[in-house]
């Protein structure tokens, strides 16, 4: 789950560097399947000029394949022009002339990655790929061309010295203060040889961060569990072997498949009662990229945590961490190390006692095995059932996606904020099972549009993730155009779509993160929406998380999807009691993939091309995190989110945000919960504030005091000593 990271407006192009947060099937409007010729760029684009749809929304109707290299060439070629006037102008730098300027320029650009980004991640094919490795390093060069030009940097040097005397109101004065430090990160003080040097790094990252995301996805898809005997998938339900014969048929196999999510674990684990299935469905997750094929990502990880570590070198950093999380809440790496060290002792403790738990019911049913990591889910489930009389299979029946939506994620929304949703049936579409809804604020007037594409497909990357196809800007006048993106496991014709809790909770997870881009109401671009730093970026989003489970919210949406009858009052307990069961395993799965992220970015230059698998099992080892019985959440041949979607040296930052969200919702209890006026003082203070002042400042101004690690550890169910406070 995630934000795809934004990214300054002014370095748009960065877009077509990585594929973003957590952008890819067929359903393209011209079913393009071959890369034609480069075709020419004029008013037949619809990219030509701003969509005249409501919202500025994409015209996916007219949009084909062919259309996006082209639109992308001229859009780098215009924002030249537009930098290029800029960076030599006669004229004395003013705010207007150079920070505003650059904030117009690239518009073209703009309007096209967004759009590009989000379908090659939701809905991509050969052809749309071909064109991300072909764009690769132009669009590094595009970034290079704006962060290491002497001319331009001159300019904002000089407006940055003397800005307490230009009269800026306060997000003004942050755009100017924001970006000059991006220009001196990226390079802008170098020497001529270092920023050639630089340039070549930066391209060379791009084309292995494409690299990196074709061949998972590929890989992904080749490492599905297949079977053609019916009894492997013993356990799993009849809707979800329908599921997986459609699978199987989609992808003309014979038998039954259950495609790869993401994640290390799988969700089918917690329910096949066959053994041998089990180990071969963990085992094929485990190795989807490391089969010495085409999609083998080990030399290119390896190579992208070298090529890291250079360019931070000539930053003058010691490594690639301690470079990229200067701007974040946690500013240096061993802040971020201390935040999760804490955490480790306890996690552990306690995810071994949930495994003491597990053997104990294998030992009893005579199993006569060590608990291994494919038992986990299976055996964790008969032990809740045990300790708390909760089956997890008994609350499908209450979580239909489209009442989950609409009764849940909407209502809480309308009842926080007031904002309420009508579906649009006239708005064009990337895919057919992509919906899209209008949103009006308190007052009626039109504040987005959300698109909501949730369905699992075998060109769509994994996991579920937010962006923008259009950002808010009073400066631009544009209001978010916002889309929501997930995973979900898309029924049989004529059946419900009957999601489990988790994919309830990753709902409302990744609408905070559309709420944060909807309630945006900043002047500039780069600030807007969830344009903020990693570590705050989950917060929004992990804080909505929170209003699944608030009585008043979930009573609304959890239905029987039969009946309408809610969900009996005492399996909504055994839901509350069982909050922290299986804490341990979740707290450590993740710790380990953080700190194994952390432990790729402290590599120095001079270190040399690491053995992947060498360097994964000793990190995990120095960090004390190792456990057998608990893999890491992602393994580094897969770790989508630190080698092609902006949190690299940053998936600490969940952990670091669950602090913040935990506090938060603390907040809203003690004052009164969902309501209007807690609602409305969160908008105001902090939803809608985007990245226009200090985020530390903003968070304990709004909360009126320092973010304290308790309430996360009371949600956990650790106690932790006091130093991760």
């Amino acid at each position: 789950m995630g934000k795809t990271l934004g990214v300054s407006a002014i370095a748009i192009s960065a877009l077509g560097a990585m594929s973003s947060a957590e952008v890819i099937a067929s359903g393209q409007a011209s079913g393009d399947s071959h890369a034609p010729a480069l075709i020419a760029f004029g008013p037949l684009n619809p990219f030509y000029k701003p969509s005249t749809l409501p919202f500025q929304a994409p015209m996916f109707d007219r949009i084909h394949d062919v259309d996006y290299q082209p639109a992308i060439e001229a859009g780098i070629a215009e924002q030249r022009r537009e930098i290029d006037a800029i960076a030599n102008s006669s004229e004395a730098p003013t705010f207007a002339n150079t920070m505003e300027a650059l904030e117009r320029s690239g518009q073209l650009l703009r309007r096209v990655m967004l759009v590009f980004s989000a379908v090659t991640q939701a809905n991509t094919n050969p052809l749309l790929q071909k064109v991300q490795e072909d764009e690769a390093a132009k669009l590094a060069a595009q970034n290079d061309y704006i962060f290491l030009n002497e001319k331009l940097f001159v300019r904002v040097e000089v407006l940055h010295a003397h800005r307490e005397k230009l009269g800026l109101d306060a997000e003004s004065m942050r755009l100017l203060e924001w970006n000059y430090a991006h220009f001196v990160l990226a390079g802008a003080k170098l020497d001529e040889a270092d920023k050639t040097r630089m340039k070549k790094l930066n391209e060379e990252e791009s084309v292995l961060s494409t690299a990196f995301t074709n061949k998972l996805l590929a890989a992904a898809k080749a490492a599905a569990f297949t079977t053609t005997d019916k009894t492997k998938l013993a356990g799993l339900s009849a809707a979800q072997v329908d599921a997986a014969a459609l699978a199987a048929k989609d992808r003309g196999v014979p038998g039954y498949l259950l495609p790869l999510q993401n994640t290390t674990q799988q969700p089918d684990l917690a329910e096949l009662s066959d053994r041998t299935a089990r180990q071969q469905l963990f085992e094929a997750s485990w190795s989807r990229t490391e089969r010495d094929g085409e999609n083998d990502t080990r030399a290119t990880v390896a190579r992208l945590a070298q090529v890291r570590a250079q360019k931070a070198q000539l930053l003058g950093y010691p490594n690639y961490a301690s470079w990229t999380l200067q701007d974040q809440m946690a500013k240096t790496p061993e802040a971020a190390l201390k935040f999760m060290d804490a955490l480790v002792p306890a996690s552990k403790a306690k995810a071994q006692g949930e495994a003491a738990d597990i053997q104990a019911v294998i030992d009893k049913q005579g199993g006569g095995f060590n608990l291994q990591p494919w038992d986990w889910e299976f055996y964790s489930e008969q032990v809740r059932k045990e300790k708390y009389d909760l089956d997890l299979q008994e609350l499908k029946p209450y979580f239909e996606l489209n009442r989950v939506l609409q009764d849940g994620v909407f209502y809480a929304a309308h009842e926080l904020y007031g904002i309420s949703f009508t579906e649009r049936h006239d708005i064009p579409v990337y895919q057919p099972d992509v919906r899209v809804f209008e949103v009006l604020d308190v007052d009626g007037k039109p504040l987005a549009l959300m698109y909501f594409d949730y369905f699992k497909r075998d060109n769509k990357s994994g996991g579920a993730w937010m962006s923008n196809f259009v950002e808010q800007s009073k400066l631009l006048g544009t209001l978010p155009v916002i889309y929501n993106v997930g995973n979900f496991q898309k029924p049989a014709p004529g059946q419900p779509a009957l999601i489990s809790f988790e994919d309830v909770t990753t709902m409302f997870h990744e609408f905070g993160h559309g709420l944060h881009g909807m309630f945006a109401n900043t002047i500039y671009p780069s600030l807007s929406g969830a344009n903020t730093a990693r570590d705050f970026v989950e917060f929004p989003s992990q804080f909505n998380e929170h209003w699944a489970t608030y009585p008043q919210v979930f009573h609304h949406f959890a239905r029987n999807y039969k009946t309408g009858e809610p969900m009996p009052e005492e399996l909504f307990a055994k839901i509350k009691k069982a909050a922290t069961f299986n804490k341990g395993y979740a707290s450590v799965e993740a710790l380990a993939a953080q700190e194994l992220d952390m432990q790729w970015h402290l590599l120095p230059a001079t270190a040399p091309l690491q053995d992947v698998d060498a360097f994964e099992k000793a990190a995990l080892e120095r960090t004390h995190v190792a456990m057998e019985e608990v893999p890491p959440r992602y393994r580094s041949s897969y770790f989508l989110h630190i080698w092609a979607n902006g949190y690299a040296a940053g998936y600490y930052a969940y952990a670091w945000a669950e602090m913040l969200d935990d506090d938060a919702y603390q907040w809203f209890e003690d004052h009164g919960g969902l309501t209007r006026a807690n609602g409305d003082r969160f908008r105001q203070m902090v939803l809608s504030r985007g990245n226009t002042e200090d985020l530390q400042t903003m968070y304990t101004r709004w909360l009126g005091a320092e973010p304290s690690v308790g309430p996360m550890l009371k949600v956990r169910g650790l106690t932790v000593n006091s130093a991760t406070k």
